[in-house]
């Protein structure tokens, strides 16, 4: 069996969305979350070649109106439990994410965050086979 090294990473992390025009992405890690979730203000499905797919408005930088419009094949619609206990139907969209020079793909919900602190949740399924959570550090992967 070979033995897996796998990096370390903060409570709070930056990535990067390549298909979101590179936009970098303060994160908080969420152990607590299955899955990852991003946020977006606005959502507006349509079809494109008989698939679903949606165009998705988001204010990526925390404190700021400026808006990012991006679209995607819709993946999967979940049911999601929030850190309320509140369950609401989402979008899932899948697409690759760049943290700490490691690129890899994710799943990724989308609700709005507007009132959050974050605008992306990093959950377990991203976390899983390539890092490890040190709880009181930040920024362990750099920009």
């Amino acid at each position: 069996m070979t033995e897996q090294t796998l990096d370390i990473v903060g409570w709070r992390e930056w990535g990067t969305l390549p298909e979101i025009g590179n936009e970098k992405i303060k994160i908080k890690v969420d152990t607590g979350a299955k899955t990852s979730c991003l946020h977006a203000f606005k959502i507006k499905p349509f079809q494109k070649e008989k698939q679903k797919w949606i165009r998705v408005w988001l204010h990526p930088e925390q404190e700021s109106d400026r808006e990012v419009v991006a679209e995607f094949a819709v993946f999967d619609r979940r049911q999601v439990r929030d850190s309320g206990g509140h369950v609401t139907q989402r979008y899932v969209i899948k697409t690759p994410i760049i943290i700490g020079g490691k690129q890899f793909d994710i799943e990724l919900t989308l609700t709005n965050r507007d009132n959050m602190k974050f605008r992306m949740l990093l959950g377990r399924r991203a976390l899983e086979g390539r890092f490890l959570v040190d709880s009181a550090a930040s920024y362990l992967a750099g920009e």
